[in-house]
């Protein structure tokens, strides 16, 4: 690694990683770790491992291929946790993130989820990526109309920056964004105080209620609705990353630090494209460091614990709102682009996009798993007539 490869743009699009990462989903990790009845020190303990999880990952896998890789907790993982944890004790829980845990790397070293993968054409996967990060946009344009005005002055800074600064478009409208959130004093900075979190050890036991009940559900979840995407949004931005060791390490990292309480790591996809597209970094081989830049975020907020949950929950939700859309329109743009670029494939990329942005979920599994199973149905019946004989 080289000092000189790190930039401006990539230090905040690691930061926006993490914003983004933490403010959408912490709450539900949250009312995760309280169905299990954790109590607050173990809740610490869980931000703790989660967050040295994610760092650890972010910064050495991101250093070991010189290509930008960004994990993050199972949020629909947590939601499970949420919906169906209760009358499961913490160490039957704890013993069923093992399971888990161990199936993902698993999967991952033995290269059955990448064999898996490459089945699926481009086209499937860009347009399942594009609707999985289509809603940050709509909710973004629709904060437009907001009668604080945060996000249109943000969006039209980013406008601004596109025709003269590109490269800091984003980082001008983030700037925007802060100074005019500080001068309504929408920004609570007064109460937050720094405190160290301490790791919390859980003996792990198991049974078979939480294997089949706990353990398989949040594997399956956490696989089809995060990873998934996650290497969508891999491979839509170019990046040639070894998707079986690296998921196959992530897997051992989430091992060692199950007990602690970090439930589910997975390959990010929206807080990802943050670090792999043209606003991270014009060059290619230089967004790396954005991923790396993240993982350094993301150790501060397992350390810090609480006192970060407090620093992230003075920043206005509208303000979250605005720079995560306006940090991923790149991304929309060109997933959407590859997607639609072959004819022949343009109707069923078309499907996994549009069922993906519905945000369908069925049997506890995201849309993004449904889109792509609308994409490769209707790409078999197009392919199929394409190929019948005249």
């Amino acid at each position: 690694m080289r000092l000189a490869d790190f930039s401006s743009s990539t230090v905040l699009a690691g930061f926006i990683t993490v914003l983004v990462g933490f403010t959408s989903s912490a709450v539900i990790v949250f009312q995760a770790a309280a169905a299990l009845g954790a109590t607050p020190a173990q809740l610490a303990s869980w931000m703790l491992a989660l967050g040295v999880g994610m760092g650890v990952t972010c910064i050495g896998l991101s250093l070991r291929w010189r290509l930008p890789v960004v994990t993050a907790w199972s949020t629909p993982g947590a939601a499970l946790l949420a919906v169906s944890g209760g009358g499961t004790s913490m160490a039957e829980a704890t013993g069923a993130f093992l399971v888990a845990a161990g199936l993902t790397a698993l999967a991952g070293f033995s290269g059955l989820f990448e064999r898996t993968l490459n089945r699926i054409p481009m086209a499937i996967a860009t347009g399942m990526l594009a609707g999985v990060l289509l809603r940050f946009a709509l909710q973004a344009f629709g904060a437009l109309a907001s009668p604080s005005g945060l996000v249109l002055a943000m969006f039209l800074a980013w406008l601004v920056g596109r025709r003269w600064l590109p490269r800091h478009a984003v980082l001008l409208a983030f700037g925007v964004g802060i100074a005019l959130a500080s001068a309504q004093g929408a920004l609570r900075l007064t109460s937050v105080h720094w405190t160290w979190a301490s790791p919390q050890w859980v003996t792990p036991s198991l049974s078979m209620a939480s294997l089949f009940g706990v353990a398989l559900p949040l594997f399956i979840v956490t696989m089809a609705s995060q990873n998934l995407p996650g290497v969508a949004a891999i491979r839509a931005s170019g990046h040639a990353t070894p998707i079986s060791p690296v998921l196959g390490w992530i897997g051992v990292v989430n091992l060692l630090l199950a007990p602690f309480g970090a439930f589910a790591l997975n390959l990010a996809a929206i807080t990802a494209a943050i670090c792999m597209g043209r606003e991270a970094h014009e060059d290619p081989a230089r967004r790396y460091t954005a991923a790396i830049a993240a993982g350094i975020f993301y150790l501060a907020v397992g350390l810090g614990g609480a006192t970060v949950a407090a620093l992230f929950a003075a920043f206005p939700a509208e303000l979250v709102t605005g720079i995560a859309g306006i940090a991923l329109l790149g991304t929309i743009g060109a997933s959407l682009a590859q997607a639609l670029a072959d004819e022949r494939d343009r109707d069923a990329a078309l499907v996994a996009f549009g069922v993906t942005a519905s945000g369908l979920s069925v049997a506890g599994i995201g849309s993004a798993f449904w889109g792509l199973a609308a994409g490769l149905l209707a790409l078999g019946v197009s392919r199929a007539n394409y190929n019948r004989p005249p």
